[in-house]
């Protein structure tokens, strides 16, 4: 494989393993002596159990045991912050309580998947139940204020204004709409699954998760056995969203089982039980005013947000899209009785762009302006609500190479101008935002005599091709060829940053950024300590030289007329490896300078006049995300953005039965996904402007960027097409023509 540099667009380092099935997913090991268990959900969604009969369970072939509250497996309630707000503040089968519809309420371990599973329909429930909570929309007039610092509202008022509505009320132009979208599901590739197994007081435990430290504290914490004691494995992750990035009932349950029959446990949660033993998006409702001069000008934005949980907050895109003096963005909490909410892919900003975006499209419809002529009128060179300026923002060249791209200037503002037979014809814009945020990570680099690194760090690949990052980043750094960089992720034991720093991982598109850096610092630290390796060690052609006087270049030492290659020299002073880890602290310009990743999109959307079938038929994406690591990963990323919010713009959405709390759609029949016939090619381009005052690499990250955007973006094409605004998603025939 030949050297290459950040940018390149290099295939996949474990690209061979997992299309010829070499790559071993959580649920790929079976130890010796492995048992399966299967859970029981519960059919109401409040109340408490008022018995559970297992015997006929127990009595069923190959049954190890079946454990309910009534014979708990003992877990301790999370203590980390992160595990109480974004997992499940109670832990599973503790006590009778049931908090909602699928809860688990009873876990059988049996010999085989098979027997688990028949045994589990043996166990009967018996509930005394009550009216559950579950009308979102009915519970949005009597919303509370959320009690987490995510949800403090954001108020900024130009001099001499009293409040908000004394803004809008001075406005030329204001407008007004309620955005609402249901709530949606991570449903990654790989389930959330787990094979636990003890030596003694040791757990070791292969599970896929964003972030493997995290997830041995959360572990440990249940199990109430030292951190240090969890062993979590899980080098290849089919997909997580948000979803894996806390524990789950599913691999808290595995451990503890395996601990209690002293004997290797597998759970692998169902398609089904994945919509309720998981956390998922929240629904959410917005109201957006805006208030404007007639020529575009914002001169104020208003914007209640309700959701169900108070860590996710569409109320918050205002302050990193547009210029305005005056603001004030709001969340409201809706507590109801069903499954736990967490995050998913751009949280709040997924559904806080679709509103604020089609508001804006809604403005400059009624002002008569070009939707991109609006947006470059309120166009932010800093923060609204910090007052930093920007380190590096070039949204304008988005738009701009965006619409040459797409060919925007062919667009007809008049809504049904364009027609292809029965096909209605219409084109959309919308921006895309996301605040830039990377960890103080952690990283080892280690030179072997066998003349290959291994560059170490403890984060996730959940197909987002971290690992592939990391070893480019390390052959960027060391000037090696990829080939010789061995990159190893996925692994609580991999170095992680200051203590009590566990979530760094594969969160909020933060990885490829902490990589970098990490890695950056970690390799440096290596060349060193190898410098002085070659002039201490005695067996060294090095040896007695001032280490000043070697210089290493791409995997070589020189000086004093004498060179070899590390291996080489490690060869022959007969050691093993030479390494440095390294904490990356993150730099004085964080503090002075406010960081942003954003771009545009475009859609062509098609809409049959007679059925109300909206198809997707174009796609451009312009996006400004500073240096691009891998152009082809890149792209893959944002292409699976767009593919994942055409979901949510025109096919997702959970529908909670009012009156029981049950998912009625739990299943891939009926919460419809996009197929490959439901996406066109994606146009993708990257404007490639290095943000150095970011980390020295010049990159941010952009994986949750296309969460955002899109579905405003395709919401705006069928009004164009068509001239029915849709605030309501998903966008499904029904509402286009009624």
């Amino acid at each position: 494989m030949t050297r290459t540099s950040l940018g390149a667009p290099l295939d996949r380092v474990d690209g061979r393993a997992k299309v010829t099935g070499a790559a071993r997913y959580a649920a790929d090991n079976n130890p010796a002596g492995l048992a399966h268990g299967y859970f029981v959900l519960s059919t109401i969604a409040k109340g408490t159990i008022r018995s559970i009969d297992a015997a006929r369970a127990s009595a069923a072939p190959g049954v190890l045991a079946v454990y309910s509250h009534a014979n708990p497996l003992r877990l301790l309630p999370p203590r980390s912050y992160i595990a109480q707000f974004i997992g499940e503040p109670q832990r599973a089968m503790q006590d009778a309580v049931v908090r909602h519809y699928g809860q688990i309420v009873a876990m059988v371990v049996a010999e085989t998947f098979e027997q688990a599973r028949d045994a589990a329909a043996l166990v009967t429930v018996e509930y005394d139940a009550q009216p559950p909570a579950a009308d979102f929309l009915a519970g949005v007039p009597g919303a509370r204020d959320p009690q987490t610092p995510f949800g403090h509202p954001v108020t900024i008022l130009a001099d001499g204004v009293p409040d908000i509505d004394a803004a809008l009320a001075a406005s030329e132009v204001t407008h007004t709409a309620v955005y609402t979208q249901p709530p949606e599901h991570h449903n990654p590739m790989e389930p959330h699954s787990a094979v636990a197994m003890w030596d003694g007081g040791k757990l070791t435990i292969h599970s896929g998760s964003q972030g493997p430290a995290l997830h041995a504290l959360d572990l440990a914490e249940g199990l109430g056995v030292p951190q240090e004691d969890v062993h979590v494995i899980g080098p290849y992750v089919g997909g997580g969203f948000g979803g894996k990035a806390t524990s789950w009932s599913p691999t808290l349950l595995a451990a503890a089982a395996a601990r209690a029959l002293r004997r290797p446990v597998k759970v692998v949660t169902t398609r089904e039980q994945l919509f309720t033993v998981t956390g998922h998006r929240t629904a959410s409702h917005l109201t957006v005013t805006l208030g404007a001069r007639r020529d575009g000008t914002l001169t104020a934005v208003k914007n209640l947000a309700v959701t169900t949980f108070e860590i996710e907050n569409p109320a918050s895109p205002p302050t990193a899209a547009y210029k305005c003096p005056n603001l004030d963005l709001r969340l409201k909490v809706v507590d109801l009785d069903i499954p736990r909410r967490t995050i998913m892919r751009a949280p709040g900003y997924a559904a806080g762009t679709f509103g604020l975006e089609c508001a804006m499209d809604e403005l400059a419809h009624e002002l008569g302006l070009d939707p991109i002529e609006l947006r470059m009128r309120n166009y932010a060179t800093a923060s609204p609500d910090k007052g930093l300026p920007y380190a590096s923002k070039h949204l304008d060249e988005c738009y701009r190479v965006g619409a040459e791209r797409f060919g925007w200037s062919r667009r007809k503002a008049e809504p049904r101008s364009v027609t292809d037979g029965q096909w209605l014809v219409g084109m959309g814009m919308a921006t895309c935002v996301l605040p830039s945020s990377q960890h103080a990570g952690a990283a080892r680099v280690r030179f072997r005599a066998n003349g290959t690194v291994e560059v170490a760090c403890n984060t996730a690949d959940l197909g987002t091709g971290a690992m592939t990052v990391l070893a480019m980043a390390g052959a960027d750094r060391l000037g090696l060829p990829v080939g010789r960089i061995r990159p190893a992720l996925g692994d609580s034991t991999l170095p992680v940053a200051a203590e009590g720093d566990s979530f760094m991982g594969a969160v909020g598109s933060a990885a490829t950024s902490t990589i970098l850096s990490a890695v950056h610092d970690a390799a440096g630290e290596a060349i060193t300590a190898l410098i002085a390796h070659a002039v201490s060690d005695a067996r060294s052609p090095f040896h007695g030289m001032d280490a000043q006087d070697v210089r290493y270049s791409s995997g070589v030492l020189e000086g004093g007329g004498r060179r070899a290659g590390f291996g080489e020299l490690l060869t022959t002073t007969g050691t093993p490896g030479v390494e440095a880890v390294t904490t990356a602290t993150l730099g004085e310009d964080t503090e002075r300078y406010a960081f942003i990743t954003s771009g545009a999109h475009f859609c062509e959307v098609r809409v049959h006049r007679l059925t109300g079938e909206a198809r997707l038929s174009r796609v451009t994406c312009v996006v400004d995300a500073g240096t691009i690591v891998n152009g082809k990963t890149a792209r893959g990323q944002i292409a699976g953005g767009v593919v994942m919010s055409a979901g949510q713009a025109l096919l997702e959405g959970a529908y909670v039965e009012p009156a029981t709390g049950r998912i009625a759609n739990a299943n891939f029949a009926d919460y419809l996904v996009p197929v490959n016939a439901d996406i066109p090619a994606v146009d993708v381009h990257f404007l490639d402007h290095p943000d150095t005052r970011y980390n020295p690499q010049g990159a941010r990250g952009l994986g949750e960027l296309t969460g955002t955007g899109v579905a405003a973006a395709i919401a705006n094409a069928i009004y164009n097409a068509t001239g029915t605004r849709v605030r309501d998603l998903p966008i499904t025939p029904d509402k286009l023509l009624s």
